[in-house]
């Protein structure tokens, strides 16, 4: 059977959180060790820049992806929309 998801999205097939346990990538805002073991992941990931703009695009609202928190993807947000004006 195809995977679906990977081909939506093609970059997904690469991603090295692909296959993981799911909760490693979602963990309590609160859980540094969790946050900082799933940023480690994306820190080696081929596709972790389509994974970030993906997760910009859909405005995704928990998890780290990219490399980054839901809480530094807003950042990211506010930043490019005060740099568009």
């Amino acid at each position: 059977m195809q995977d679906v998801e990977a081909t939506v999205d093609p970059w997904k097939a690469s991603a090295r959180c692909r296959g993981v346990d799911p909760t490693m990538m979602f963990p309590d805002d609160e859980d540094f060790a969790g946050v900082s073991r799933a940023k480690a992941l994306c820190a080696t990931c081929p596709v972790q820049g389509e994974c970030l703009e993906y997760a910009l695009r859909v405005r995704e609202k928990d998890g780290v992806w990219g490399g980054l928190t839901a809480r530094e993807r807003q950042r990211v947000i506010r930043r490019r929309r005060r740099e568009a004006a």
